[in-house]
């Protein structure tokens, strides 16, 4: 299978590289940064670290509807559509870890997948995606008398907060539990507050060195508390989770998929 990468030059980019050069399934077919960057010409072996490969980044506008079967996309919301324009117009599959979206853009995500097949995953790392039927199950014995509140941590250049899981596991939560995770959320606390109100789902953030990604689900009553946790220890077990996510995508029909239809875990 052709895999083409979205961002090639980013933090994730340069580890997917890793990853599809890894892989014995697919492989890197083409790997694209802006026109005006200065990545253009790199060779994507030298950028991800891996020594020298047969493939140089390449400006956006050179990108061909012929250069890969699946794109991978783990940009930022910025260029988000445009990337998302292009797939639809060229009839491409996308696997899509980009985080932070606002309405508008999950909008345009929705509508795009009437056309094409998308899978849209806030974390694709096996183990959180076990995680969110895992906290499902607590919701469902423990949501009724627990307090819930959910923690991450993750480097000082994460730029959204909370994180896409973070946010991820608050709506499987709050989806079995029947609330609404818009108007239930707490986003910190500071100061003198009124006692805790059971129905709220809390969250905190911390942003600090090079925390790769942790997060975790606390239900907590008078006499027990329990902490369901993942850490995240390489980038690689995500850049993973999404080639394997782009091998399944492979022949699906148009529709909006997740990681848990990738792994089997919906029920």
């Amino acid at each position: 299978m052709k895999v083409g990468l979205f961002g090639a030059n980013g933090r994730m980019g340069r580890v997917l590289i890793e990853a599809l050069d890894a892989s014995e399934d697919a492989h890197l077919s083409v790997a694209t940064v802006r026109d005006d960057s200065p990545w253009v010409g790199m060779n994507v072996g030298e950028l991800s670290g891996i020594g020298k490969k047969h493939i140089d980044c390449s400006g956006i506008s050179s990108l061909k509807n012929t250069d890969a079967d699946v794109m991978i996309d783990f940009t930022l919301p910025v260029v988000f559509e445009s990337n998302l324009a292009w797939c639809v117009e060229n009839k491409v599959p996308v696997v899509i870890g980009t985080t932070g979206l606002n309405e508008s853009q999950l909008h345009s995500l929705d509508n795009a997948a009437l056309h094409i097949p998308i899978v849209f995953a806030a974390n694709y790392s096996v183990g959180v995606n076990l995680m969110l039927s895992l906290v499902r199950k607590a919701a469902n014995v423990l949501g009724g008398t627990a307090d819930i509140e959910i923690t991450e941590a993750h480097h000082r250049f994460k730029q959204d907060a909370p994180s896409g899981t973070a946010m991820a596991i608050g709506e499987a939560i709050a989806d079995e539990l029947g609330r609404d995770l818009k108007t239930c959320a707490v986003y910190g606390r500071e100061g003198k507050e009124p006692e805790r109100e059971h129905n709220t789902i809390g969250f905190a953030t911390v942003r600090a060195g090079d925390i790769v990604g942790e997060h975790t689900a606390l239900f907590a009553d008078i006499g027990e508390r329990l902490e369901i946790t993942h850490k995240a220890s390489s980038r690689l077990t995500f850049a993973k989770g999404a080639v394997h996510a782009a091998q399944w995508l492979s022949g699906k029909p148009a529709g909006l998929y997740s990681m848990e239809d990738v792994l089997g875990l919906k029920e």
